[in-house]
Parts: structure tokens; C-alpha cells; sequence
């Protein structure tokens, strides 16, 4: 729709606002999800803060994506994603949604009766709730009360290589690399990543999930379900645009309709902060 796309141009100056922000936020939330253009699955991708929502569209999923977005490259404060592995390429520092970790674990101890995997699922939670009972004004948890979740963490982690030691008898028929069982993916991941994993607890800037962002990718998908496939490059470009700008305007409690208005009289709403509270 033409009205749409003038939208879209008059908001070019926001989008480059917000991506300067995001790429200077001391938190970045982000996640992809497919989406459908001229029938074919191509990708959105969605970085933001409790303040602004910046969505991309581009026809690859991993790094060449995210620099050509233009947030990433930048960035030098933590970013909050589920751990697929193009996100670890950028050299800021990381830390993974313990939602997933928690739905991962917990599909090996019920699909596969494992005990290590039902202790880190309460390890994990007991972590969280120690760190919303701590006082607000605290910046992470007690240095001996991290020493001692660490701890536990790594006999976790012992206890769940015991219980799935490698294969003594490799099948002749296949050659290279054993495959690994889901579980000692999950064993692997936890072990790498352990520092990541655990971030929410040594610096309370750092959420337990990702929910943010997952949340503001879910407009995104029920979108799709009701109009199915974008039928051009150029229409999910300017959705992308208008929507993130919508989006901001309603995490900053703005008046949607006002800033519409503005931004096809050539005066959108600016944003200047990267947090409510930084």
C-alpha cells in the first residue's frame, strides 16, 4: 500500500536513530523467526531493548544478516539470545536464555529418565529465585553465594558426563565423528557456555529469558497467520520499519495515533534512550 510505503520513507531517519541506540545499549535482546516473501522462507530479524524495537528482514538467517542489518557489528554490551551459535561471533559479551536451557533439560529427563538434568532444571530455578529475592539496590548476587552456585553447577555437570560416557564401540559403518545423543549435546552446551548461561546471577542488568524479544517477534508471526506471505521485498521492508516504530512508541507509552500522524507529517516521534531506567 502506497500509504504505508510514504510512511515507511518518512521513518527512515527513526530507524537509523534507533539502530545508533541499539548498537550503543549496555542490554541487547535478540532472536529470528522465518517469515514467508513471494512464497519463499526468508528471515526477520529483531533486536531491542524495554524501549525500542528494530525489526529486519533479510533472506539468510546467520552473520551475513546481522551485519547487513547493522546493529550487531557495533555492539560492545551484552546480548541475550537462545544460544545458536552465529550469535557468538560478535566479540561482546553474551548471555543465553535460561527459558530454552530450561525446555531443553527438561525434554531429556522426561523423554530419557536422567537424573542430572532434573538437578541443574532446579539448580537453574533456585538461581532465580535468589536473585529476585535479593535487594533491588544489589548489582549481582554475594560473591560466596556465586562461588557456591558455580560449584554446584560444575558437579551438575560431572554427574550428567557420568551418566552419558562416550561410546566405547564406535559403529565401523560409520566413519569421522561419533554422533553425540541429545544429551551430551545439552551437557556440552551447558559446560561451554556455563558463564553465559549463568550471567543473570553476576549482573542483575541481565535477564533470567529472552522474553523480550520473543515477545516482540510474536507480532511478527501472528501477522503471518493472517495475511500469510509478504509479496514483495520492498512491502516487508516498509512492515519492518512501521512496525518497529509502533512498537517503540508503545514501549515508551506514546500515543500511537499522534505518532502516525507525525511521522506522515515528516516529524516522527525521536527516541533517546536505550533503557527506562539507564
Amino acid at each position: 500500500m502506497k500509504s504505508i510505503a510514504d510512511c515507511a520513507t518518512n521513518l527512515e531517519g527513526f530507524e537509523h536513530r534507533v539502530k545508533h541506540l541499539l548498537s550503543e545499549a549496555p542490554i541487547l535482546n535478540v532472536d529470528e523467526t522465518g517469515l514467508r516473501v513471494n512464497g519463499k522462507r526468508e528471515w526477520l530479524h529483531t533486536a531491542s531493548t524495554d524501549l525500542l524495537t528494530l525489526y529486519g528482514h533479510h533472506s539468510k538467517r546467520g552473520g551475513k544478516a546481522m551485519d547487513a542489518i547493522g546493529v550487531l557489528p557495533a555492539f560492545k554490551g551484552i546480548m541475550v539470545h537462545d544460544c545458536w551459535l552465529p550469535y557468538f561471533k560478535y566479540p561482546c559479551e553474551h548471555a543465553v536464555c535460561n527459558a530454552h536451557i530450561l525446555r531443553d533439560l527438561k525434554g531429556i529427563s522426561e523423554n530419557f529418565g536422567q537424573n542430572w538434568s532434573d538437578a541443574m532444571q532446579d539448580l537453574l530455578i533456585e538461581i532465580h529465585v535468589a536473585v529476585q529475592e535479593t535487594p533491588e539496590s544489589a548489582e549481582s548476587l554475594p560473591k560466596v553465594e556465586i562461588e557456591k552456585f558455580q560449584r554446584r553447577f560444575e558437579n551438575i555437570i560431572e554427574t550428567g558426563i557420568a551418566e552419558n560416557p562416550p561410546s566405547s564401540q564406535p559403529d565401523p559403518k560409520k566413519r569421522g565423528r561419533q554422533k553425540k545423543t541429545r544429551a551430551q549435546n545439552l551437557i556440552e552446551r551447558c559446560q561451554k557456555y556455563r558463564t553465559e548461561i549463568l550471567r543473570f546471577m553476576t549482573d542483575f542488568r541481565v535477564p533470567f529469558t529472552n522474553n523480550l524479544a520473543e515477545r516482540d517477534i510474536r507480532m511478527v508471526k501472528v501477522q503471518q497467520k493472517i495475511s500469510g506471505s509478504f509479496r514483495s521485498v520492498e512491502g516487508v521492508a516498509n512492515f519492518c520499519r512501521v512496525r518497529g516504530y509502533i512498537s517503540t512508541i508503545k514501549k515508551n507509552e506514546g500515543s500511537i495515533l499522534a505518532a502516525i500522524k507525525g511521522a506522515f507529517r515528516r516529524n516522527p516521534f525521536m527516541p533517546i534512550a536505550t533503557h527506562r531506567y539507564s
